[in-house]
């Protein structure tokens, strides 16, 4: 890496490229400083946090063209550098979505404050009286790809949690990274919180990402949303705690006992709706007993819509002109309009293909067996348990969460949309008169 980095103390980044050490030691001092933000801000009183996310609200609806010019710039320098339909989808910003955005901001403002909940609360055969508080966890980095609506929804949870924001977006949005910053940043000013509460690393470089995830001193959790290789990132370098927001190999399964109307638009919403994101369905699961009579008259609405279909050799007996699947392709998160389907026996072959090749995010059954509905909530590993709806719902705003920062697939601290009680922790508050302990 050669070139030089600079810290902008005036916004908050980290920009250009500079020798390893140099950009771990930047990296760093952006991190210190919003440790030291995050202290202020885990005392603010809600009316402060919830005055930021109302003003950065407003000045995104009323700097509008601003921030789409720095998108625009975004969009065609990665549109002329070869990215892909799916990666152009999740870079593109539009009025409608920047309104989205500032209605998120909204949202959360509008939400209770987690920070001081208690949990609950006993009395000790020694008088003591212990209660577990919620409290912010401090610093959250994440290190995204090509999404620039992170930067407000992660920056507008975190805030109203009580944690400074440390972000990492990809070079591909860095324009509009530093707009929609710059919005957030000038109004913690104007509510009279510490800008530094939403801190923008703006070096692309690889360097850069890996010192982000080694902050142990400065960041308290590290939330990453990317592809594969991003994640592999994370396993291999990082040494700050993680929240895996991983991939979304979503299934929809059609039961035998499932109303094929029902299962068609869920199918067809699952897919096609927005198929360039993580709770979109990627695969398709259909007992044998229903096959012949829905298969047909799926693969034909899909089909029109421009999915492309591969399936098992079931799946093409019924179906011939559907494409031959691999394996490779019942695993993978397509993020296109493409989708893998297989034929299930019965309902434990429907959940072991659903368990072997889903990612732990959401999963969905249609079907008006209530047993075989409960079974397959039970069995099936996975963040999100559909009955009888679209993978589409697993979303922090549809939960009524406001915005997320993230949908994660793992178990430990958090599973699911990441809202803002997942992005806190707890502390033992414990109240005595004199006690000691014999």
């Amino acid at each position: 890496m050669t070139g030089d980095a600079t810290t902008g103390h005036g916004h908050g980044s980290v920009t250009g490229r500079a020798e390893g050490s140099d950009v771990a030691e930047r990296v760093r001092a952006l991190a210190r400083r919003a440790r030291a933000a995050a202290a202020v801000l885990a005392t603010a009183d809600r009316p402060a946090k919830d005055r930021a996310l109302r003003l950065a609200a407003d000045l995104l609806e009323t700097r509008t063209d601003d921030v789409l010019a720095a998108n625009d710039l975004d969009v065609h320098r990665a549109a002329t550098g070869g990215a892909t339909d799916a990666q152009l989808d999740r870079l593109r910003l539009s009025p409608a979505r920047l309104a989205a955005m500032a209605g998120g901001l909204r949202q959360v403002a509008d939400l209770p404050d987690p920070v001081g909940e208690v949990l609950d609360g006993w009395r000790t055969g020694h008088g003591l009286d212990i209660q577990r508080v919620r409290v912010p966890l401090g610093v959250v980095a994440i290190i995204y790809e090509n999404r620039p609506n992170v930067t407000s929804d992660a920056a507008g949870l975190c805030v109203k949690a009580g944690n400074a924001a440390l972000l990492r977006g990809s070079a591909a949005a860095l324009g509009s990274n530093r707009a929609i910053a710059a919005i957030l940043r000038e109004a913690l000013r104007k509510a009279d919180l510490p800008d530094d509460a939403v801190t923008l690393v703006e070096d692309p470089s690889h360097e850069a990402a890996v010192a982000v995830m080694r902050c142990t001193d400065e960041v308290d959790c590290l939330i990453p949303r990317g592809g594969p290789a991003l994640i592999a990132a994370i396993r291999e370098h990082a040494t700050v705690p993680v929240i895996i927001d991983g991939d979304g190999n979503c299934h929809v399964y059609v039961d035998a006992a499932a109303d094929l109307e029902m299962a068609a638009a869920i199918v067809r919403n699952a897919k096609t709706q927005r198929p360039s994101v993580c709770n979109a369905a990627e695969s398709l699961v259909v007992h044998a007993a229903v096959a012949e009579r829905f298969l047909p008259r799926i693969c034909d609405e899909l089909t029109a819509a421009g999915v492309e279909l591969v399936g098992d050799a079931a799946t093409r007996r019924i179906v011939p002109e559907v494409g031959e699947a691999t394996d490779e392709d019942f695993a993978r998160e397509f993020l296109a309009l493409r989708l893998s389907i297989a034929v299930a026996d019965d309902l434990d072959a429907a959940i072991a293909h659903v368990n072997r090749y889903g990612t732990g995010h959401t999963e969905a059954i249609v079907t008006t067996d209530l047993r075989a509905a409960r079974r397959f909530t039970r069995e099936v590993d996975a963040a999100a348990v559909m009955v009888n709806a679209s993978t589409r719902f697993t979303d922090g705003e549809q939960f009524g969460f406001g915005a997320e920062i993230g949908i994660s697939t793992q178990k430990l601290h958090a599973r699911g949309p990441l809202g803002l009680r997942e992005l806190t922790t707890a502390k033992y508050v414990v109240w005595g008169d004199g006690q000691v302990r014999s």
